[in-house]
């Protein structure tokens, strides 16, 4: 009887802006090893950096993977879904600075979007809408076409996420403080998190530093308890961000030429996955006036789950593996 540790068919990746997700996955599905790190900056330390510091997650998955040391390929294919891989030039790079750690023999690198929207469907098909610390939005369809926007920023026509929501909401709320807008409680709200006095001592930690990014972070659900109780700048701000949100999910669908066709329309991320009712009923009912046959699904499976799914998508896998897949990150 042959009791070797079964083959690794996928090496999965999901390496976003604030954890990185490693599987090992057998080819019937079944996951044989995963590990978790941090942050995943390439844009930051650079490329051949930030892979490297995927090394020591693909031991340590290697490792409970019970998969021999010998130096050879972990996996016969890498599906990495990465953040800060938004230009085709940046997945270039990032596809062979992988593929020289020589982990598999094929190497396939997306935007980690991606991850999110095969991780929320049942077959290649969709659209997907990323919301945490920034926006992203992609889709694909069986045939291999996709979707996708650059989402560098404001110079990409980008607006929204957590990122940018809590300067928006100190925006605001200084120009009510000193009379150059409207007042809004966001004005006593933001430098309250924080026992602060003002706006001015809170633009003050901000400007020195003295509050961290991901203390700052912390602004952008104080925003939203704001709006609930009917502020109005604040009502405005998730109202525009359920129009980006939308906005996103109709182009990526115009793309596809999905606008009159039943499609799911995956949403995760942070902003989106924290249950703000306001913002997710305006985009129901954004979406509902403008693609009717669209089903919108707020999905907080694993995106290294999406990573798996697409690697074995490739590799002819059948619908069998990804329901035991599948299975048994819902039983970790």
């Amino acid at each position: 009887m042959d009791n070797s540790p079964p083959r690794a068919a996928v090496l999965a990746i999901d390496a976003g802006n604030s954890k990185t997700d490693v599987a090992l996955v057998s080819s019937d599905g079944r996951l044989l090893g995963r590990a978790r790190g941090g942050a995943f900056h390439p844009h930051r330390i650079g490329v051949e950096a930030a892979v490297a510091e995927l090394a020591p997650l693909v031991d340590k998955a290697r490792i409970e993977a019970g998969l021999p040391a010998d130096g050879g390929p972990v996996a016969e294919h890498v599906c990495a879904c990465l953040a800060n891989a938004d230009l085709p030039l940046e997945c270039e790079a990032l596809h062979d600075a992988i593929a020289a750690w020589s982990w598999s023999t094929t190497v396939e690198v997306f935007n980690d979007t991606f991850g999110l929207l095969r991780a929320g469907l049942d077959e290649p098909r969709g659209v997907a809408v990323v919301c945490g610390a920034g926006i992203n939005c992609a889709g694909m369809l069986p045939d291999g076409r996709t979707a996708r926007f650059a989402a560098v920023g404001h110079i990409s026509g980008d607006w929204g996420g957590g990122g940018n929501l809590w300067q928006e909401a100190m925006w605001w709320a200084a120009r009510a403080e000193d009379g150059r807008g409207p007042d809004t409680r966001l004005r006593q709200a933001l430098p309250d998190h924080f026992a602060l006095d003002s706006m001015a001592a809170l633009i003050e930690a901000v400007h020195f530093a003295t509050l961290s990014e991901q203390q700052c972070l912390e602004l952008t659900p104080v925003l939203f308890q704001v709006a609930e109780t009917g502020d109005q700048v604040a009502e405005g701000l998730v109202r525009r961000q359920a129009e980006e949100v939308t906005g996103l999910a109709v182009a990526a669908m115009r793309k596809l030429g999905l606008t009159d066709e039943p499609v799911d329309v995956v949403l995760g991320g942070g902003v989106l996955t924290a249950g703000h009712a306001q913002l997710l009923d305006e985009v129901h009912r954004l979406l509902a006036e403008a693609a009717p046959h669209a089903t919108p699904r707020v999905v907080r499976t694993p995106p290294v789950v999406g990573a798996a799914l697409l690697g074995l998508d490739l590799l002819g896998a059948p619908p069998a593996a990804a329901t035991r897949l599948r299975a048994a990150f819902d039983a970790g």
